[in-house]
């Protein structure tokens, strides 16, 4: 299973969500599944910037991470390249809709035989990151 894909209506302007995206303060408070924290070291949201922080997993188990924004359109679409082990491509399009704006979340990872392997791992996960983005953009309106 490889790409993994996901959408969900968000009640809220696309403005409003990419705004979610875009400030490092908030990003962090909802970046990764349930239960996790995020400590950034680096966030330099513009075209090439990188990101560089570390997951704290409920359990107490560090994950650093290291990303490039690969691609940036305001309002509309975010793509994250992945850098370590696994890579992967993640583009996160905002779509305006009747019901406010549709996230539509696309993650390619670079090794499909172990994109198989994690899947059971990788699509509650992703679930689980609409929710906490769609709590932050709606706690802020």
């Amino acid at each position: 299973m490889n790409p993994f894909q996901t959408s969900r209506e968000i009640p809220a302007t696309p403005a409003q969500i990419f705004a979610a995206i875009r400030s490092p303060e908030r990003l962090a408070k909802w970046w990764g599944p349930e239960g996790f924290t995020n400590t950034f070291e680096l966030c330099e949201f513009k075209p090439s910037g990188r990101w560089v922080f570390t997951m704290h997993g409920p359990d107490g188990a560090n994950y650093p991470n290291e990303n490039v924004f690969a691609e940036i359109q305001d309002d509309s679409k975010v793509v994250i390249d992945h850098i370590p082990f696994p890579q992967f491509r993640l583009t996160i399009t905002l779509t305006a809709s009747g019901e406010g704006t549709l996230v539509s979340w696309h993650q390619l990872l670079a090794d499909s035989e172990f994109a198989a392997k994690v899947a059971h791992i990788i699509v509650p996960a992703n679930e689980q990151n609409l929710d906490r983005l769609a709590a932050e953009v709606l706690k802020a309106i």
